[in-house]
């Protein structure tokens, strides 16, 4: 993909509802926020709430996509914010605070779904709030200054601002010949991977800094590594070798670096989470082959379709999906072995 072409109009999570769509099968960012919400929670009580403070309290979730996980995530704020302000208050005659949850992520983003559903959600919450959608990347400033009491963003840092232009150079030895990712690359496309990563989260930290009030916090739920970590004719080679998936699994160090030099922020607790994949249990579920190669193919479609048609174009894509699944099926040890991936939460106050 040509890395001079904004990715803000093509990279997001397959819209809709649909068997393919984000919303259908978004079991691994699930189990993500899952094995994170107490620490998220956490996050939460080390706000400081005084009485005579703002009446209103602004969450923001940056990368919101779409779904239950979307509201699963705010669910747990306004919870964990409730409590907290029914503690902090007590018996005082002064209001309890409203509170207002911007939802932020890329144009490209399917906010229709998302707002369809929106009022629904809210109205079944037991914590009212008022809501706002609010377009663009998170890479730059979406907030006046000193707007916001808590920042999430869940799932979505591991997604880059664009390829890095070094392995977009053909012939040069960062070129990613043969590889549509970093996995398996050589050193340098890595590296080069790695500096866009480091430019990425320390512009992201940034901007959060200005956005975010003192004593704020802000909460990060990332795809990460542990320290230490169309050979079919389809796609003709070099359309194939033109394609980057702009994503970097970021190890502890890195983030604890970045957030270092940007200042502007503590970080209370970093942990890196050890998730089993939910395909695992599909495994189980689907007895068949040719259904689990279906659910694996819907998967990766869900996270990556938008994206590829937007290269490929809507016909190759359809093929290279259910190439894709006829492949997955047969891979028997995909069919047995159990898989896990690893994501690091990073719980942090605005200083």
């Amino acid at each position: 993909m040509d890395s001079s072409r904004s990715l803000e109009y093509v990279l997001s999570m397959q819209g809709g509802d649909d068997d393919v769509s984000y919303a259908k099968n978004s079991y691994g960012p699930a189990a993500a926020l899952a094995s994170s919400k107490t620490m998220l929670t956490s996050a939460i009580d080390s706000i400081k709430l005084t009485k005579g403070g703002s009446s209103l309290i602004k969450i923001a979730d940056l990368g919101c996509a779409v779904g239950d996980n979307t509201f699963s995530t705010v669910d747990t704020v306004i919870e964990a914010l409730s409590r907290k302000v029914t503690v902090s208050d007590g018996k005082s005659d002064q209001p309890e605070p409203e509170l207002e949850v911007f939802f932020s992520d890329l144009p490209s983003n399917d906010f229709n779904t998302l707002f369809r559903s929106l009022e629904d959600k809210v109205n079944s919450s037991s914590h009212k709030y008022f809501a706002a959608g609010v377009p663009g990347s998170f890479y730059g400033r979406l907030f006046p200054k000193g707007e916001l009491h808590v920042v999430v963003t869940t799932s979505a840092l591991q997604w880059l601002s664009q390829v890095p232009e070094k392995v977009m150079e053909k012939g040069s030895k960062t070129w990613n010949k043969g590889r549509a990712w970093i996995q398996g690359a050589e050193g340098d496309v890595v590296e080069a991977y790695a500096e866009q990563s480091d430019k990425d989260l320390v512009q992201f930290l940034k901007c959060r800094k200005e956005e975010i009030v003192e004593g704020g916090v802000l909460f990060m739920l990332m795809g990460g590594r542990p320290s230490g970590l169309v050979s079919q004719g389809l796609i003709e080679e070099e359309k194939r070798d033109g394609f980057n998936i702009p994503v970097y699994l970021r190890s502890t160090e890195e983030i604890a670096s970045a957030v270092d030099r940007c200042g502007g922020f503590r970080i209370e607790k970093m942990e890196v989470l050890k998730i089993a994949d939910p395909m695992n249990a599909k495994q189980q579920e689907l007895k068949d082959p040719e259904s689990y190669g279906l659910a694996m193919a819907n998967s990766v479609q869900a996270g990556l379709k938008p994206m590829v048609e937007a290269y490929l174009g809507p016909d190759l894509t359809c093929k290279l999906f259910k190439q894709y699944a006829i492949r997955a099926a047969a891979n028997k040890e995909c069919l047995e072995k159990n898989y896990f991936y690893y994501m690091i939460a990073v719980s942090a106050i605005r200083v």
